[in-house]
């Protein structure tokens, strides 16, 4: 393996395919929502009603937003979530398998409504976030057990923090145990420690999220925490600044792309991946940062997750491929 390429594991007998030829293979655990967002002239204070918004009604969670970025990059994909026996659900499904993506590890539960999201967004692309988790918190660990299929076909694994922790380590351990390359973006930051980050071959928070998780302040101080914690490589995303990353797979510092941004929600999700698509696709990590960053960014240009996540073209256009 070259110097600083990215670290794939290969299960006993499991071939590598070919990044030319093959179609990176990404399974991504996590939520489903619906979302409401709300565009405003500016977010409003404590206590403050901000009027004149529009309104958009879409789809998003941490898990569908990763799978649909990943597939709209020509990977195939799958997910494994949960959403409620409502219009909701049926509507999160329905949208998925038009995507092309994979749904028979999504879950349906009578126990709670399909998971929520309110969204108000300012006219600058800052946002405020509120979530009603509600069938994302209901998906099982046993759940998780039974797509292990999922899990042996997967080239990487991506999972996030809007479902149960243990839901969480099930996916990172089955990942492992089936030699693909695991992404863990620990957002939102979870109440309880991040048990087992050993297990995570690149940990993604934002720059917030890695002070928080590291208790340390600065970026890399934070990155460098966090690998010594077990990690390993940490890759912290830094909006218009870029990203940069410490750990197994080198020390890099990418620069952002300069976009007009008026909505950056999804942002993080449209990093998450396409970075488990050019992890898939045996790219060095500095391409695969590059690839990210642009995915992100143009995720800022329109407004909404997933109606904001970009096809594998308008990215090569980006990045002049």
């Amino acid at each position: 393996m070259a110097p600083h390429a990215p670290h794939i594991r290969r299960a006993p007998g499991k071939p590598w395919r070919s990044s030319t030829t093959a179609v990176p293979r990404v399974l991504v655990v996590g939520s489903a929502n619906v979302d409401f967002t709300v565009a405003l002239d500016r977010l409003p204070e404590r206590g403050e009603t901000v009027t004149e918004g529009t309104l958009l009604v879409a789809r998003g969670g941490k898990g569908a937003n990763q799978a649909v970025a990943a597939r709209r990059l020509r990977a195939e994909v799958r997910l494994v979530a949960c959403v409620g026996d409502d219009p909701s659900g049926r509507e999160v499904r329905a949208a998925l398998a038009e995507e092309g993506i994979g749904i028979a590890g999504v879950a349906t539960t009578t126990e709670a409504a399909t998971g929520t999201a309110l969204i108000m967004v300012d006219r600058v692309g800052g946002n405020q976030i509120g979530v009603a988790p509600g069938a994302n918190r209901v998906l099982s660990v046993a759940h998780v057990q039974s797509r292990t299929e999922d899990f042996a076909w997967a080239e990487v694994v991506v999972a996030s923090c809007e479902i149960p922790l243990d839901c969480v380590s099930t996916a990172l351990t089955l990942a492992r145990r089936h030699g693909a390359a695991t992404i863990l973006n620990p957002a939102p930051v979870p109440r309880a420690p991040l048990d087992r980050l050993d297990l995570v071959d690149y940990l993604t928070p934002n720059a917030g999220e890695a002070a928080r998780l590291a208790a340390v302040a600065g970026e890399e101080p934070a990155a460098d925490a966090l690998v010594a914690r077990g990690a390993g490589t940490v890759i912290v995303t830094l909006g218009e600044a870029g990203a940069l990353s410490r750990g197994r797979a080198g020390a890099h510092r990418i620069a952002g792309v300069k976009v007009e941004a008026i909505d950056t929600t999804a942002a993080g999700d449209a990093f998450n991946g396409a970075l488990a698509v050019a992890l898939a696709e045996r790219r060095e990590l500095g391409a695969a940062l590059r690839f990210a960053n642009a995915a992100a960014a143009l995720a800022c240009t329109k407004r909404g997750a997933q109606p904001s996540l970009p096809t594998r073209a308008e990215v090569d256009r980006l990045t002049g491929r």
